[in-house]
Parts: structure tokens; sequence; C-alpha cells
């Protein structure tokens, strides 16, 4: 035994209850009532504290190339961030090239994060090309490497058309993976942007317009009847609006396994953040929505027709947010020539577990949504995700009595500014251990660089909503 966790209330998905916690080699090996500690063991008193598994974040995108930049955290900075909000395992993004094999993509990608994570990382794969068999079956080969889940775009110059993500669906349902989506229609945000940028309406308030509750909303719909006709699962990525939301409840009620993920900038803003002094900081895609959709997507926590939180993590720096107004070649900027994208991987578990700590939604279903259903949904639920004997001891101890005010000198990533910057937050992670090692405590990472491993998943077939 390396380490005994006594005293604490442990917080599972389905139950809450006052238990020891025992580790060995990286394992929880002994969960139960008056555990002891043999010789050279380190005991830990969790007294007065909850115990929690450590936080998945299904979707960040670290060192991504984006509007011309990369966002600022790298895969140490933006894993030592995770560590430091009692998140112990990120899934980030490899973006295939044209005419990549997926295969050689992960590859390349894993080479620039091995030396760098701080926590567990794994991978979903950006599909762009699917014109070729050969391109098309490298997903059944990266499957291989461990890699089972997929995001089409249908917006970006790099997203497919409507024959591609339904090849991709078809494919997925032959190889046990998932495919997730970022719907936007990317057609009509065209039109619309053009049309604004002639009328000269350049600011913020006009990216959300360019992107608003219908143009997401038909995506929606669209991508769902896709899966249905493909018929396959469909992880929805990022939802923000009303009409996704009742479109995934409908989808759900009549037995596809139809799965939505939100984020907290979409459960604790509104669209009124652009009309702010620096609105151009809030600018993310989606956007965020007016306050019924914000309703909306509560509602659907509550109600279980919401599965995951996680972040969409894609911070730049003020300067580069600044190109709203002067790029960086000088010329006049707009709402078009800002990088799409804000940090929030420090932030979501803090975030989601002071809601339930003031009583919006349960710590279970706050554990449920942040840890274990993502480890369900990308095949990591063997390894991670919940307070079992013989799982990965990725363990959070949280204070319920610590109030915090976050300030982004106290974060841990590498960018200026946060859109949290003076958000008051009920109760916060004390410590964080991955794989049994202390990463975090009190405030200050303990970790370091290259801990973090690459975590392989399984394959699953998901025949009905539930997880």
């Amino acid at each position: 035994m390396d380490l005994l966790i006594k005293n604490g209330t442990l917080v599972t998905a389905k139950s809450t209850f006052k238990a020891d916690l025992a580790v060995k080699n990286g394992k929880i090996t002994a969960i139960g009532t008056n555990l002891k500690p043999e010789k050279g063991t380190e005991v830990v008193d969790a007294r007065g504290k909850l115990v929690l598994p450590g936080a998945i974040d299904g979707h960040t995108h670290l060192a991504m190339p984006f509007g011309g930049t990369i966002s600022s955290d790298d895969y140490f900075t933006g894993t030592r961030s995770a560590a430091c909000g009692g998140t112990t395992t990120v899934f980030d993004f490899v973006l295939q090239g044209q005419g990549e094999l997926m295969q050689d993509a992960f590859k390349r990608r894993d080479k620039l994060a091995a030396p760098d994570a701080a926590v567990d990382y794994a991978f979903h794969i950006g599909v762009c090309d699917v014109t070729e068999d050969r391109l098309l079956d490298s997903m059944e080969d990266v499957v291989k490497e461990g890699v089972t889940s997929f995001k089409v775009f249908m917006v970006y110059d790099f997203g497919v058309d409507d024959g591609s993500f339904y090849k991709v669906l078809q494919k997925a349902a032959k190889i046990g993976g998932l495919v997730g989506v970022h719907a936007e229609n990317r057609d009509v945000n065209n039109v619309l942007v053009a049309q604004y940028l002639k009328e000269g309406k350049t600011d913020a308030w006009w990216h959300y317009m360019a992107k608003n509750e219908k143009i997401e909303g038909e995506a929606d719909v669209r991508a769902i009847n896709l899966a249905r006709m493909a018929g396959t699962s469909l992880y929805i990525v990022h939802l923000a609006c009303k009409q996704g939301v009742d479109a995934v409840t409908k989808a759900r009620d009549e037995g596809y396994p139809i799965f939505a993920e939100t984020c907290p900038q979409y459960l604790n803003f509104t669209n009124e953040v652009y009309k702010r002094e620096r609105a151009r900081d809030y600018v993310c895609s989606p956007p965020m929505k007016g306050k019924e959709s914000q309703d909306a997507i509560w509602e659907a926590i509550k109600r279980g027709d919401i599965a995951t939180i996680a972040t969409d993590h894609c911070p730049f720096t003020r300067a580069e947010k600044d190109w709203g107004i002067k790029t960086k070649d000088g010329k006049k900027g707009n709402f078009t020539t800002i990088p799409n994208g804000c940090a929030g991987i420090e932030n979501m578990y803090p975030y989601i577990l002071s809601e339930a700590n003031k009583g919006r939604i349960s710590f279970n279903r706050a554990v449920e949504l942040c840890a274990t259903n993502p480890s369900k949904l990308f095949g990591l639920d063997d390894q991670k995700g919940a307070l079992e004997v013989g799982l990965d001891a990725d363990i959070v101890l949280y204070d319920r009595k610590k109030n915090v005010t976050i300030r982004n000198k106290d974060l841990h990533g590498a960018t200026d500014h946060t859109i949290w910057e003076g958000a008051k937050i009920k109760g916060y992670p004390v410590a964080t251990y991955s794989r049994g090692k202390l990463v975090y405590k009190d405030g200050q990472f303990v970790g370091e660089k290259g801990y973090g491993k690459l975590v392989r998943c399984k394959t699953l077939k998901f025949k009905n909503p539930q997880l």
C-alpha cells in the first residue's frame, strides 16, 4: 500500500458514503472502513472533505493551429492547468491533414504530447479527408492504436460535407467507433458573414449573429438525422442551443443512441457577453446563446439528456483577440479575424462542483457528467472515471467550505486573461492525484512535465441512449 486516504466522504455517480481508500502502484486497491496502513504507507486524512474521481475533459485543443496563430496552452501548460482544477485525463484532437492516414496523424501528434503532458491524455481524430478508400479505411487502423473516437466539423474550410460525414458514420458503426460533431450550418453562416461585413457590422456581436441559435440548431437536427440514417450513435459536442437540446431529447426518447456534451461557458454566460467592452475575449464557436437556450441546457442536464461536460479549451492571448480590431499585419480587423476559443480547462470541475455545492445539481450528477460518463462514452471505464478497486487512482479531494474568486493570476495556464475573471466558486479542489501521484495541492502544481501517459481506448457500440 502506497497511499491511504482516510475518513473522507466518497462520491460516485450513484452513491455517497464515508470510507477509506487505499492505493498501490497507481491503482485503487481497497475501499472500506478502518483500513490499516502498511509500513511506509503515506496516510492522508480527508476528514471533512469529499473524495471524488478525477475529471475527464473530453474536449480540448492544445497547441492547436487556428486563425493564423496557435492556441496558447501547449501539452504541458494545458495539462498542468487541468491538474490544478481536478482534471486527471484530457482528450485532445488530432487534426488529419489532406491525404494523411489517420494513424500517421495520431503518431505525429503523440510525439508532441508525450514529452510534455503532466496528466494522462488521449485523442480523438478530427476527420478532414475521406475522399479515398485508404483514407476512410485508416479509421479502422487508428482504432487498433486505441483511438476510437472521431470528430467531423460541419463548419470551417477543413469541415466535411454531408456525404463524407455519412461515410464516417457508416464506418464507425462497423468498427465500434464513436463520431462527434461540431454542428453549425456552414453555408448559411458564410452568407451571413458576407452580408454583415458588407453592411459594416464588424464587432463581436455579429460573430454571435452569424452563428445564432438557428445556425447551430438546424445542423444539430441534420446531424442526428444522418446518424439515424447510418444506424449508429452520435456525440454532439459543445451543444449550446435550445433547438439542438430539443432534438437530442426527442431522439433519445425514441431510443436512438444520441449523446450530447455541453460546456461551462454556455451554462454560466449568455450572448449578453458580446455587448461587453472586451466582447472579443468571449468569441468562441459555437458562441454563447440567449437565456432560453441556457435554461434548456440546464434542464437537459437535470433530466439526463446531456451526457457530459467538457471545456472546448482553446485559449488565445488578448493581443491575438485584439486582431478583431487590428490584425497582426496592421489591417483593420473584424469579428472574423478574432481567433475562436476560450480557456476553461482549470475551471470546469470547480465550476460544476460549485453548482452542486449550491444545490443546483447533486454531487453525484456532477461526478457522472465530468468523470463517469466520459469514461463510458470514450471506452475508458475499465481504467478511469470512478472510485473503484482496480481502476487508476485518479482522485480529487474537495473542500466544500473553501470559497474561491477566480483570478487569472492564480491559474496555471499560459494565457493572460480568463473569461472567468471574478467568478465566485463555492467549494474547491485542494488536492489532485494522478495514478496515485500528488500533482496538485492547495493552489500549487506539484506534478512534473512528462508524467502523463497516453491512454488507449476500447471500442464500443451503443445500441440505446443509456450509458
